[in-house]
C-alpha cells in the first residue's frame, strides 16, 4: 500500500505542478486588480454540480457528510472562544457569554446548513448562501422543521440565500462575522474569493476560514484514503492543486490591504497607500499576533472517531485539515 500511495501522490504532484504555481500566483495577484461581481466570479460550475448532487445527504450524520457534522461543533467552539476572547481583550471585566448573540453573520458556502444553523441558535442573525441551489433548498426544509429557526418564527435568526458571495459586494449591508468552512478548495480563485470575503466584513469584523492544506500528508488523508481506499467520500470531491497552505493564507493577508481598488464597492475613505495590512508581521515570520490573526490545526481522532482543536503552535498540527481566524482593522 505504501508503494501504491507513493506512485499515486507523485503522479497526482506532477500533474498538478503548473495549476500549484498558478493558485499560489493568484492569491497575490488578484489583490491588485480591480474587485467586482462581474470580474471575480470564483463559482466552479464542475464543484457545484457535484455538491447539488449530494444535497440529499447533507443531514445524514453517517453519509457523505459525516466528517463535517463531526467537524462542526469543532469550528462553532474555536469561532465562540475567539469572539469571547477578543472581546475579553476590549472589556477586561467580560467573565463570559455568548458573543454571537445580535451579531450579523454571513455563512459563505453553506451548503446544507450544518454551521448556518449552529451560529443561528447561538443568537446570530444568519444568512447562509450558496451558490447550489440544492444544497439552499435542503438547508431551507431543515431549519423550516424547527419552530425555532424557521422563517416564520417570531423573531428568526436565519435566512438563506441563492447566490454566490460576489454577488451581495453591490449592496450596502456588511457582517460582524464572515464564515466560509471547508469552501476555499473548490473554488476558482482563492484569491478573489478571500477578497470578496473581506469586503463584506465591518470594520472590525471577524473572518472564520477553514481549509485543507497542501502537502503530502493531506493528499495521502483527504483524497487517496477517503476517496480511494476507504470510499467515504465520494471520488473527484478535492482536487490536490486548490488546497491552499496555511503559509499562504497568512501572506495573503499579511499585503491585504484595508480596502481594494475599486472605489466604488469600498466601505473605506482611506487611500489605498495608508490601508494597513491585516496581519502586521513581516513575511517569512512564524509569530501570528493573537488579537490579529490565528491559526489552529483540525485533527481527526479515527478511534474515537472525533475532531479535535489542536493546541496553539503544536507541532506538525497544520498540515492537513486547518482553521484560521483573522480581523479586519477597525480604520
Amino acid at each position: 500500500m505504501t508503494f501504491i500511495l507513493a506512485r499515486s501522490w507523485q503522479k497526482t504532484a506532477r500533474s498538478s505542478s503548473s495549476l500549484v504555481v498558478n493558485l499560489s500566483r493568484g492569491l497575490h495577484t488578484a489583490r491588485s486588480s480591480t474587485v467586482s461581481p462581474s470580474t471575480t466570479n470564483s463559482v466552479n460550475n464542475d464543484e457545484i454540480a457535484h455538491f447539488s448532487k449530494l444535497s440529499s445527504e447533507w443531514w445524514d450524520e453517517k453519509g457523505e457528510f459525516s466528517f463535517l457534522h463531526k467537524m462542526n461543533p469543532v469550528r462553532m467552539q474555536f469561532i465562540r472562544e475567539k469572539l469571547l476572547e477578543i472581546a475579553q481583550e476590549e472589556n477586561p471585566e467580560l467573565e463570559s457569554g455568548d458573543m454571537l448573540a445580535g451579531l450579523d453573520v454571513l455563512d459563505v458556502g453553506c451548503g446544507g446548513g450544518l454551521l448556518s444553523e449552529s451560529l443561528a441558535r447561538m443568537g446570530a442573525k444568519t444568512l447562509g448562501i450558496d451558490a447550489s441551489g440544492s444544497n439552499i433548498a435542503i438547508a431551507s426544509l431543515h431549519a423550516a422543521a424547527d419552530p425555532k429557526l424557521s422563517p416564520s418564527s417570531t423573531s428568526p435568526n436565519l435566512s438563506y440565500l441563492h447566490a454566490p458571495a460576489e454577488t451581495l459586494l453591490s449592496q450596502p449591508k456588511r457582517y460582524d462575522v464572515v464564515c466560509s468552512m471547508e469552501v476555499l478548495e473548490h473554488v476558482d480563485n482563492p484569491a478573489a474569493f478571500l477578497s470578496t470575503c473581506a469586503e463584506l466584513l465591518k470594520p472590525g469584523g471577524h473572518l472564520f476560514l477553514s481549509t485543507i492544506s497542501r502537502t503530502p500528508l493531506a493528499y495521502a488523508l483527504t483524497i487517496f484514503l477517503a476517496e480511494d481506499v476507504l470510499r467515504q467520500v465520494s471520488s473527484g470531491t478535492h482536487t490536490y492543486s486548490k488546497y491552499i497552505k496555511p503559509s499562504e493564507l497568512v501572506q495573503f493577508f499579511r499585503d491585504y490591504p484595508q480596502q481594494n481598488t475599486n472605489d466604488s464597492i469600498s466601505d473605506s475613505s482611506t487611500p489605498l497607500s495608508l490601508a494597513r495590512p491585516w496581519i502586521s508581521t513581516h513575511a517569512g515570520s512564524n509569530y501570528l499576533p493573537r488579537l490579529e490573526a490565528e491559526l489552529r490545526g483540525l485533527i481527526y481522532n479515527p478511534l474515537r472517531a472525533r475532531w479535535h482543536l489542536a493546541p496553539r503552535d503544536a507541532w506538525g498540527a497544520l498540515e492537513c485539515n486547518y482553521i484560521f481566524w483573522v480581523r479586519k482593522p477597525m480604520n
